[in-house]
């Protein structure tokens, strides 16, 4: 038991260690190629700090353990909206494109989770599973959105170029190709013994997987956007704290639990169903708080973090 717990929190710190070298790597890289910053912010930053996450799921599908896939992606996505964006030291301020465009995206893309997951209930068949045709179609929403991100981000290049914005490591190419390969290899077995051993506390401590993954593996594989958010909140640079929890949420949905049903379909049980309208209410609260003033205040952040605690403990009680 002792060896389990160990062995979780060794994986946890390959994880997050391996996602920071990852995102400074592939951001050093793409600062390198004079990529636009608001592609390495929208992209690289938000996809790499969810990297954890992708590591965890995409192995448990591998594994036949759906529910802690299931699961790590709902409490992440939870955790991220409700104490990622009240992580920030001062009031966020939020851009209108973020309230535009990425956050109703975010919306879209849990709907549609949500739709594909209630199969029995929509007539869809006799029980709740995700296909892998829903996982293609999931892919292609990522597409869509990467496509769109990019597309507004080029057309804005010349102005990115000259903005001249030294905040992004920059490293020689072989040391830019050195963290972001170690990086990947951290997260690959970090992961790996994340799922191993939090399957087997489950098991000693009659925990059912779902709770798992709600619980323990989701907030450990959110500490790199947890992180990511606090130091963008201290820099003043809170649309980063903002666009890191949205599109972190986005690729945790389109490409993360797709890629995991695509290698292996996934029963949805009925607390899961539960959680994804805790998820969609926590979701429009969260906008709503965005558009009222185009920011969340401390109160407002202490609310989401209230409201967490809370989701959490039905999570454990039940």
């Amino acid at each position: 038991m002792v060896l389990s717990f160990a062995l979780l929190i060794a994986g946890f710190v390959l994880l997050v260690k391996g996602a920071d070298f990852f995102v400074d790597g592939s951001s050093s890289i793409a600062k390198l190629l004079k990529i636009p910053s608001i592609v390495i912010g929208l992209t690289i930053v938000a996809f790499g700090t969810s990297a954890p996450e992708a590591a965890v799921s995409i192995i448990a599908g591998i594994e036949k353990s759906n529910d802690i896939a299931v699961g790590n992606v709902i409490g992440s996505n939870m955790f991220n909206l409700l104490v990622g964006v009240s992580a920030a030291i001062k009031p966020v301020q939020i851009k209108g494109q973020i309230i535009a465009k990425e956050y109703p995206f975010m919306l879209i893309a849990t709907a549609l989770l949500m739709v594909m997951s209630y199969d029995a209930v929509l007539g869809g068949g006799s029980s709740n599973v995700i296909t892998r045709g829903d996982a293609i179609i999931l892919l292609l929403f990522m597409g869509i959105f990467l496509f769109s991100v990019i597309s507004s981000a080029l057309r804005s290049r010349k102005e990115s170029i000259e903005s001249g914005e030294d905040d992004i490591p920059s490293y020689g190419v072989g040391k830019s190709l050195l963290f972001t390969i170690g990086g990947l290899a951290g997260i690959i077995i970090g992961g790996q013994v994340v799922v191993d051993s939090a399957s087997d506390i489950a098991v000693r401590f009659g925990m059912s997987q779902t709770l798992v993954g709600l619980t323990i593996v989701a907030i450990g594989t959110s500490l790199p956007e947890l992180v990511t958010s606090i130091v963008a909140a201290k820099k003043g640079e809170s649309d980063i704290a903002i666009g890191n929890v949205v599109g972190s949420n986005i690729f945790n949905i389109l490409f993360v639990l797709a890629a995991s049903a695509a290698i292996s379909p996934m029963n949805i049980n009925t607390q899961c169903l539960t959680d994804l309208l805790i998820l969609m209410a926590a979701s429009l609260g969260t906008y709503g708080f965005c558009v009222t003033k185009k920011r969340v205040s401390r109160a407002e952040g202490i609310i989401l973090t209230v409201v967490y605690v809370v989701y959490l403990a039905y999570a454990i009680i039940r």
